[in-house]
């Protein structure tokens, strides 16, 4: 590995290109042990900068605030209260341009690094709004003018928002620059609601289940406020906490350690699995660590929010703290929350420390926890009790290895035409790749990312749907469905119901596959009380073809490449078409107008 040069597997592409599904991903897995996805040095070199240029944003755009002071000062004024506003403004701001979360290499944006303000600006791109049927002016897949007016006006009432001045009210123990104005909030929340409504991917990439609910907290006054902000903070280490209560997290742990940079490749990273090369599942010290993680994220925020008093067990819970997320920091995880995690560090000693002496027993207005627990309580049980109805983000389901998840198949010349019939600011990733380096380097590469989802427990199930969709087909191209979302809709991170049967309608309105062109395999995510997950199989002409349910134990007992070919172990099957299409199919329906030649679905806003 170089600065530029990737680690690749020990193939030669042409050989590469002619061995079997099950071999390939024998080869890129057991690479993925040893060197991850095998990242050249600059990028991670590119996620230092974009690190530092959002700390030194943060830090330059909130010492404009009159009364504050230059950076140089920052230790004189940055304890202020409206110092953690601003923050907050600022990092929603960062988010919701796609500086943040799911940006650059890791989440397979290789040029551009950013997709999001690219699409979210531009009119005839995909948007997907979450209850078309239910909310009124929100149905349609593709944006409008009026989306992107929405757009650019949240972007506008967040800089007008950092621009604000503080009230001048006097706070004990800090300066009189005081609170920003709340009602100074409100464009900022009532257009990303709004828009919201019409696309939810634009919300989820805000990160509005945290950034989004904190604007709503700067209506009450600065104790409660404060509190409030607690709040929010443990809500968010108590649902990851529990979104780690399954068997799928051991995974996620070994998976995310072969990716550290940090850690030197070879023998070393072998520790985190049974037996390399032969048995690729956890080793015992996998399932160490996410047992620590977990305790960790329930018990230190517990004793922070209700017992934490400004002394010396307060700071060493803080430091504790902040040497776990450095962890999370230093393992580069793929989906990049990195800008997300330092907020949290500065959060520890910001809520806990400098604002340490309010805590929840000085709480005084009930009607915070109106506001806020329904977002904080009632999203996240719902969430993982129903996770097909809510997204992991707002369902504080963080990264667990427990979500929901596609994979796109593509047959003969299918994948060609979806880049060419979609609006779309990038190209697909392979051929970002092929424009940065070749086209044999591109396809290495490329089933990197392909390895990384069948090293996790919902993988094995992945490779066990792929082969029972494909048995006997020789040209198929199986692409991840975040691959496809990044491309289409401009933003991924992990969310599998933003490339569902919702974004195949979008697609299939705007290409008119035959059947059995494209067929998406949707996984859904585990329950918290079974231990089973549902999946559908839909076609793009066809519509939904089969659902039924995996077994999480089947997926455990599995390594990350295909074992049971076309007879992976499902259950309650309910059949609508055959999973691959006959003749008569397809003619049928050519005739009923789902396939190319005819004109598309109604795609109106």
């Amino acid at each position: 590995m170089g600065f530029m040069k990737p680690q690749l597997p020990p193939v030669d592409a042409d050989t590469f290109r002619t061995l079997p599904r099950q071999e390939r991903l024998k080869l890129l897995t057991r690479h993925w042990v040893e060197h991850g996805f095998g990242s050249p040095y600059a990028v991670y070199l590119f996620y230092v900068a974009k690190c530092l240029l959002y700390a030194g944003g943060a830090a330059l755009v909130i010492s404009l605030t009159p009364g504050l002071g230059p950076v140089a000062e920052a230790a004189s004024w940055w304890s202020e209260p409206i110092v953690y506003q601003k923050l907050i403004v600022f990092t929603l701001l960062w988010e919701v341009v796609g500086l943040g979360c799911g940006s650059g290499p890791l989440s397979s944006r290789f040029n551009p690094p950013i997709a999001s303000i690219l699409y979210w600006l531009r009119p005839g791109t995909i948007r997907l709004p979450p209850w078309p049927d239910k909310v009124p002016l929100t149905r349609g897949d593709r944006r409008t003018g009026v989306d992107v007016l929405l757009y650019a006006a949240v972007l506008a009432s967040g800089v007008w928002l950092l621009s604000r001045p503080g009230d001048g009210s006097r706070i004990e123990g800090f300066g009189d620059v005081g609170l920003l104005d709340p009602p100074a909030a409100v464009p900022l929340i009532a257009c990303l609601a709004v828009l919201g409504l019409r696309d939810k991917t634009v919300f989820l990439g805000a990160r509005g289940e945290q950034y989004w609910l904190s604007l709503l907290i700067f209506f009450f006054p600065y104790g409660d406020m404060f509190i409030g902000f607690q709040l929010v903070m443990l809500a968010l280490w108590w649902g990851a906490a529990t979104s780690k209560l399954n068997h799928h997290f051991p995974f996620v742990v070994a998976t995310m350690m072969s990716n550290a940079p940090l850690i030197p490749s070879g023998r070393l990273k072998r520790v985190f699995y049974r037996d390399y090369p032969r048995d690729l599942r956890p080793s015992r010290l996998p399932f160490v660590l996410a047992h620590v993680g977990t305790a960790t994220e329930y018990g230190v925020p517990l004793y922070l929010v209700f017992f934490g008093d400004g002394g010396w067990w307060t700071w060493a819970a803080l430091l504790y703290m902040t040497v776990f997320h450095l962890h999370i920091l230093s393992t580069v995880p793929m989906g990049v929350p990195l800008e997300w995690n330092l907020f949290f560090i500065f959060s520890l000693f910001y809520l806990f420390g400098a604002h340490g002496d309010l805590t929840i027993w000085d709480l005084r207005s009930p009607w915070l926890l109106a506001v806020i627990l329904p977002s904080l309580l009632l999203l996240p049980i719902l969430g993982n009790v129903r996770p097909d109805l809510v997204s992991f983000l707002p369902a504080m389901r963080y990264y667990a290895g427990n979500w929901a998840t596609s994979a796109w198949v593509f047959t003969g010349d299918a994948l060609a035409r979806l880049e060419g019939g979609l609006t779309a600011a990038c190209r697909l990733p392979t051929h970002q790749l092929e424009a940065l380096y070749d086209a044999d380097t591109a396809l290495l590469m490329a089933g990197k990312a392909q390895s990384w989802r069948s090293m996790h427990s919902h993988g094995r199930a992945h490779n066990g749907l792929i082969d029972r969709v494909t048995a006997g087909q020789d040209d198929v191209v199986v692409v991840d469905g975040e691959l496809i979302a990044g491309f289409a809709i401009g933003w991924n991170f992990g969310e599998g119901h933003l490339h569902n049967d919702q974004l195949l309608r979008a697609v299939q309105a705007r290409c008119g596959f035959a059947p059995g062109d494209v067929r998406v395999i949707c996984l859904e995510g585990q329950p918290i009380h079974r231990q089973t997950q549902a999946y559908e199989i839909h076609d793009a002409a066809l519509g939904l073809l089969e659902r039924g349910h995996v077994k999480v134990h089947d997926m455990l007992t599995r390594q990350p490449w295909p074992t049971d070919g076309p007879n992976y172990p499902v259950y309650g099957v309910q059949s609508a078409h055959p999973l691959r299409p006959t003749p008569n199919e397809a003619r049928s329906a050519e005739a009923d107008g789902s396939v190319a030649g005819v004109p598309p679905l109604d795609t109106a806003s």
